[in-house]
Order: C-alpha cells, then sequence, then structure tokens
C-alpha cells in the first residue's frame, strides 16, 4: 500500500472514533433501533471500535516491514502557524504496535459492554465516553507534535475520570477524583517541560527533535525538560511512589475501564519516556537515569510485596486490587528497560509493555468475572478456609485464570517472559555513561522481585482455583465461560501465546525504530 493510502487510513484511525462518540449520542435510525435504543448505541460502539480495528490491522499489513525506523503514513499540516503548532500524524515501528492494541483492547471493551454493561449511567454515556477515550488514546500514539501529544493525552482524562465516578463500584467517587487530581497536577508539570523544549529548540516538531537528539538544548535545560516532563509520565506510567492512585481507581472501576487503564492508558506514560524524553533530551536522561532504574526496582518489590501481604489469607485483600498492585510491578520492568539507556533494555521496555497489555488486560476480564458470579471479590470470601475451587465449579473460567496468571509471572514460551527478560538483560549492560555496578544491584533486586512475582501469582491461583472438592460440590453450581466472554477473552490468550512463541515478530518493529531513537537520525 502507499504511503498517501496509508496517510488516510491512520488519520481515520484517529478520527472515526471521535465521530462515532458524536453519533453515539444522536437518536438512532428508525431501522436500527433494535429492541430498544440501548441495544442500539451498544451496537454502534462495537461497530465503531470494530471499524477502527479493521483500519489499524490495514495500517500494520501496510506498513513497510522493512524500514520500520522510518515514520510512515505521515501527515503534516500548518495548524497554528504562530505557535508552530502543526498536524502532524505518522507511526514507526514503536506507535504501531501500541496503536493496534488499543484499537483491539476497546473492541473488545465494546463487544463485552454489549452483553454486560455496567450499572450507572446511560448506555449513550458509555459508549460516547468509551470511544472518545479510545480516538485520544490513538491520537496519542499517532502524532508527532509536542502540543498535540499533550492535548490527545489530556483528552482521555475525563472520559476515564466518568467512566470510574458513574458506572464503578465501591468508593467510586473518592478514587476518580483522586485519579483526575494525581493525573491533571503531573500534566501541568509535564506541559512545562515539553514548552521548555519546545521554546528552547524552536520547533515542537518530535521528529525534528529526536533528529536534533538534544544538540540545540543546553545540559541544564535538559535536566529541567527531562524532571518536568518525566515526572508526569511517571505518574501516569504509573511509578512508585507516584502510584498511590492507581490502586484505587482500579478497585472502583468498572471491568472494561480496567481492561483499559490497565492495558492503554498506563502505555501512555511510559511511549512518552520513550518517544520524547530519551531522543530528545539524552543528556538529562543519562543524568535522572539511575533514579529513574532506582525507583524502578523499588516499586517491583513493593508492588510484589503489597500483592503478597493482600494474598495472605486472612487480610481481606481484595483481587482488583491485587492486580492493579501487580502493574506498579512490572510497569517497573519498563521503567527500568526504559533507564537502561540501550538497545536491548528499550525494546524489553516496548514488548512488556505490549505483553501487559495484553495479559493484564485478560486478567482483569477474569476477575470482573469472578466478581460477577461470586457478588465479590475478597480473596477472603472468595476462598473461605478451603479455597474457591474454580476448577471443580466452573473449569473453563479457572483454566484461564490460571494461565492469565502464569503469563503474568514470566513463564518462558509466554508473552510476558521476553520484556522483563530484556529489561534485565539491558540493566546488567547499561548504556554509556552509566555505572554498571548501580545497574548490576538493580538488576539483581529486579530477579528477586520476578520470584516474589511468582510467589504472589501461585498463591492467588492456590486460593481461587483450588480447592476442597467435597466442599465445593456442596457449593451451587456457577455459570462457566459465556460464549460472548470467550470472543473477548480468546484473542488477548492466543496473542499472548504468540507473542511469546514468536518474539520476533514484535522486535523486529521496535529494534531498528529503537536503534534510530537513541542514535538520533
Amino acid at each position: 500500500m502507499n504511503d498517501t493510502a496509508l496517510q488516510y487510513v491512520l488519520a481515520a484511525v484517529v478520527v472515526l472514533p471521535l465521530l462515532g462518540a458524536v453519533g453515539a449520542l444522536l437518536p438512532p435510525p428508525p431501522g436500527l433501533r433494535g429492541r430498544d435504543p440501548d441495544q442500539a448505541v451498544l451496537r454502534h460502539g462495537v461497530t465503531v471500535s470494530g471499524a477502527v480495528l479493521i483500519l489499524a490491522v490495514v495500517l500494520a499489513v501496510g506498513f513497510d516491514h522493512d524500514h520500520p525506523e522510518t515514520m510512515q503514513a505521515s501527515t503534516d499540516l500548518n495548524w497554528i502557524p504562530a505557535l508552530r503548532i502543526h498536524l502532524h500524524l505518522g507511526i514507526d515501528g514503536i506507535s504501531l504496535p501500541l496503536l493496534v492494541l488499543t484499537a483491539l483492547l476497546t473492541f473488545l471493551c465494546a463487544l463485552y459492554s454489549y452483553f454486560h454493561l455496567p450499572a450507572g449511567g446511560s448506555a449513550k454515556a458509555f459508549v460516547a465516553l468509551l470511544l472518545l477515550l479510545e480516538a485520544g488514546t490513538l491520537a496519542t500514539f499517532a502524532v508527532l507534535d509536542l502540543m498535540l501529544f499533550f492535548l490527545a493525552f489530556e483528552m482521555v482524562l475525563i472520559p476515564m475520570y466518568f467512566l470510574i465516578a458513574r458506572w464503578g463500584g465501591g468508593d467510586r467517587e473518592r478514587s476518580a477524583l483522586r485519579f483526575i487530581v494525581y493525573t491533571l497536577l503531573g500534566s501541568v508539570i509535564m506541559l512545562l517541560g515539553l514548552l521548555l523544549i519546545g521554546v528552547k529548540a524552536g520547533t515542537f516538531d518530535m521528529v525534528a527533535l529526536a533528529t536534533d537528539n538534544g544538540s540545540h538544548l543546553s545540559h541544564s535545560t535538559q535536566l529541567i525538560a527531562v524532571l518536568a516532563i518525566g515526572t508526569g509520565l511517571a505518574i501516569k506510567a504509573p511509578m512508585w511512589p507516584l502510584h498511590s492512585w492507581l490502586p484505587d481507581a482500579h478497585t472502583a472501576a468498572p471491568t472494561v475501564g480496567s481492561v483499559l487503564l490497565a492495558g492503554v492508558l498506563l502505555k501512555m506514560g511510559t511511549y512518552g519516556l520513550v518517544r520524547i524524553v530519551l531522543p530528545d533530551t539524552p543528556g538529562g536522561m543519562q543524568t535522572f537515569a539511575p533514579y529513574l532504574a532506582a525507583f524502578a526496582v523499588v516499586g517491583i518489590v513493593y508492588g510484589s510485596l503489597a500483592c503478597l501481604a493482600l494474598a495472605r489469607q486472612g487480610n481481606g485483600g481484595d483481587l482488583k486490587r491485587l492486580i492493579a498492585y501487580s502493574s506498579v510491578g512490572h510497569m517497573g520492568f519498563v521503567l527500568l528497560g526504559i533507564a537502561s539507556m540501550n538497545p536491548t533494555g528499550v525494546n524489553g521496555a516496548l514488548f512488556a509493555n505490549i505483553a501487559h497489555g495484553l495479559i493484564t488486560g485478560l486478567l482483569f476480564f477474569l476477575v470482573g468475572a469472578v466478581k460477577d458470579r461470586y457478588g465479590t471479590s475478597d480473596l477472603d470470601q472468595l476462598a473461605g478456609g478451603t479455597g474457591a475451587a474454580l476448577y471443580g465449579r466452573a473449569p473453563r473460567l479457572g483454566g484461564l485464570l490460571a494461565f492469565a496468571a502464569v503469563a503474568s509471572l514470566g513463564l518462558p514460551g509466554l508473552a510476558g517472559f521476553w520484556g522483563e527478560m530484556l529489561a534485565m538483560f539491558g540493566a546488567f549492560e547499561p548504556g554509556p555513561g552509566l555505572s554498571r555496578p548501580a545497574y548490576l544491584t538493580f538488576t539483581a533486586v529486579a530477579a528477586f522481585g520476578t520470584l516474589l512475582t511468582a510467589g504472589y501469582l501461585l498463591t492467588v491461583v492456590r486460593r481461587v482455583c483450588m480447592g476442597d472438592r467435597d466442599t465445593a460440590e456442596l457449593r451451587p453450581a456457577l455459570a462457566d465461560v459465556k460464549a460472548y466472554e470467550l470472543a473477548a477473552w480468546t484473542p488477548l490468550a492466543a496473542l499472548t501465546v504468540l507473542a511469546g512463541l514468536w518474539p520476533a515478530a514484535l522486535l523486529g518493529l521496535t529494534d531498528p525504530a529503537v536503534r534510530s531513537l537513541l542514535g538520533g537520525h
């Protein structure tokens, strides 16, 4: 496919969800109303997000896989000349996988919601917010102008706030408020850093800035920019100790909100570090990289210890909260790979991003299904004294939960293994100018974190999936995996296996692009 056609496809991928969000608020045509208005608008959400997924796949097929380091499907229009802001879109081997992941997860969430709409506000508002969230996320991964990146980055906050506050459970309003306060505060700080780079370098164009590789920015300017931008992105990532909004948001969010928050929104922070901070301010990043690595490995251990505490019998741990804390640990590996500042580590970080989106998205779908069937996600209530015996009561659901858990702990042959391994390999041989003894220590701590991760995930499998057979037979039967659930979960499970067995498919895209970014090309 020629580049002109790809330009139109990429523009459609970004714009179609926005138009779909507006369309969801309009009355449905008489012939498309179905049994009731709610069904019509939910079908609209599935149709629009499905069309976006098809376009994203077309984009991936038409992409020139021989030159993934080159920006393709580029559109560059002068939008606000006085401020030097351009409508600049494009994709390379770094952004393309995240674009496809976003389209896939949004479609699966829309499909799941068609059959299982969470209680709360109207279906119209729900679908409009879901599509608006998709539009902002896709734009974040497609734009190549710093100001457009900021606008797209901010665009996702409002829909996610309302998805938690209106359709969530528990202490949803406080959790939603905490989410938006944290992220807005970080965004204000990030904006100052982006403006500093744009003003000092004379351009907001991300391709030009990456090519320049910080040569027109003084070391002090780079330090300030990395501190400001990095803080805003680290909150979204989330990096310890700026993570405290995440467990509350996940616990309160509806199932599809948790899937998109973990599977897509967290990736926006780490993507910004790779796309903006690494190539635009390499000198400042080199100064702060050891501190980022230190925070990353503390997050790995802290997240695992928090999960172990929640998984222990008698502590009243919430299963959704446990998976949320596991994200702090898994994203720690992503941050460690970025902090290594070498191709191996950064490739590992990007692979771990995709793997986390697939596996944790599947985990939140499964935990939501367990909560629907048992009426709670409290581990002590689920497991009782002898275990929840999910293998005996709903064997397919129990098998899928065990599969997602072992994928999350990094079992070789599944997607979770490669990202964490490459991130640690990158830290073992960090980039030039970084202290190898310090990074060897970070690698050792991260390796210890993998053991803790295995400990809490196997504990969850034992308590939720296993149990006393005789006791299980006395309990009422549970509905096993339903057809619509199988349709929503199977692609994630299949891609987890495929990425684990064929990592070159993803690394072949990211590696040339990463080497180009780090080399200033």
